[in-house]
């Protein structure tokens, strides 16, 4: 008999130090796990063989060993209607001579078969708050990474999703956020813009994309030293993902040029973008807080002659010699339509002999500007 009583006594503690491990491991308290166990023990209780019982389960934190009570409330001796939830007077007196009408009394009725649906029990309820707890890290992980880069390697395709793994849980690449004509490999690593976290049944589920404006601009943000450390920032960006981007920069020290900072050595860190960005084209732009010099600016490579704008309504007129008017507008409209998004203002382009033979509005006013260096993917070219 000794012999089971040590036996059952090293079971609990073995249980115990395990069940400490696998908390200190997975970053849960250790009395979570304990009132979790309590609770599940009482419904595998109720379920196994007093539905209706109103019981309390302990689990000792010192030796592991559990016991089940049945809490009944004490009622004259003549008025017990249900001896399941009631006990009688005479009856809880017998127990301890203090108690009185109204009392709880807590009666010990641990069934002698319980060992093995406890274990069960047990086992059942810390997989599973182990789960949750791993599902809590990794969203509070990726929570904090949110409007920020990560990188992962393509795991399946699911419809036209895409699937990346990140190690400790998966992204979803949907379609809407895939760069058009790109193709994805097995195994091939991929830089993902951090849209959303949410909160699932299944887990936390981390929605990335390769067309966001937050991905151009923290890629920049990755390869130029001076955008880390605040010297140069980047003001605005329009984009068209897969076909052309502009960003427009500005720095905070007149002795660093901010177009120069984000082009690189021979290119290399404009370069560095435009690989992730599968050759997506890049021109980088000075930012003026003038409207009309950033809008000169801002439809590089062509050069600008005037400028006229009305501030309140924020259009312009812009106006390129004759034989820039194609390079200004740009393919399909491609390059005015890019300098409207980054400046927000509408332009309208015109060349100098359509401009001679136009009236300009009373409330536009017009200013003679030059356009500033800038780096385009035409000039690299």
């Amino acid at each position: 008999m000794a012999k089971k009583k040590t036996k059952a006594v090293d079971s609990g503690q073995e249980f115990l130090t395990t069940l400490r491990e696998l908390g200190r491991e997975k970053g849960i308290e250790e009395e979570v796990l304990f009132e979790a166990i309590e609770a599940a023990l009482i419904s595998a209780y109720k379920r196994n063989f007093a539905a209706a019982q109103n019981v309390r389960v302990t689990l000792s934190r010192e030796t592991g060993s559990y016991h089940v009570y049945a809490i009944k409330t004490v009622v004259p001796d003549d008025d017990v209607v249900d001896d399941i939830t009631e006990i009688s007077l005479a009856q809880a007196k017998t127990i301890h001579p203090d108690y009185a009408i109204g009392d709880t009394v807590e009666i010990e009725v641990t069934p002698a078969n319980f060992g093995r649906i406890a274990a069960q029990t047990a086992k059942q309820v810390v997989v599973q708050r182990i789960r949750e707890a791993e599902r809590g890290i990794i969203y509070e992980e990726y929570m904090s990474r949110e409007s920020d880069i990560i990188t992962g390697e393509v795991q399946r395709a699911e419809g036209r999703n895409v699937i990346l793994d990140l190690g400790k849980t998966e992204a979803v690449l949907s379609p809407s956020e895939q760069i058009p004509g790109e193709t994805y490999h097995f195994g091939q690593r991929v830089k993902a813009y951090v849209v959303e976290v949410r909160k699932t049944s299944k887990g936390p589920q981390i929605v990335v994309s390769r067309t966001h404006l937050g991905l151009l601009k923290r890629l920049f943000e990755l390869e130029v030293p001076e955008i880390q450390d605040g010297t140069v920032e980047i003001r605005s960006v329009a984009r068209e993902p897969g076909s052309r981007s502009k960003i427009a920069v500005y720095s905070n020290d007149e002795n660093v040029d901010p177009v120069g900072s984000c082009v690189g050595h021979h290119g290399m860190r404009v370069q560095a973008v435009v690989d992730e960005l599968c050759d997506e084209k890049v021109d980088i732009v000075k930012w003026n807080e003038n409207p009309a010099k950033f809008i000169a600016n801002a439809l590089s490579p062509a050069k600008v002659v005037s400028v006229a704008i009305n501030e309140e309504e924020k259009v312009s007129r812009v106006v390129v010699p004759d034989y820039q008017l194609s390079l200004a507008i740009g393919k399909e409209g491609q390059n005015a339509r890019l300098a409207a998004k980054l400046t927000g203002w509408k332009i309208d382009i015109k060349s100098e002999s359509q401009a001679a033979e136009d009236v300009l509005d009373d409330s536009m006013q017009e200013v003679e500007v030059t356009t500033d260096a800038a780096f385009t993917a035409e000039e690299e070219a």
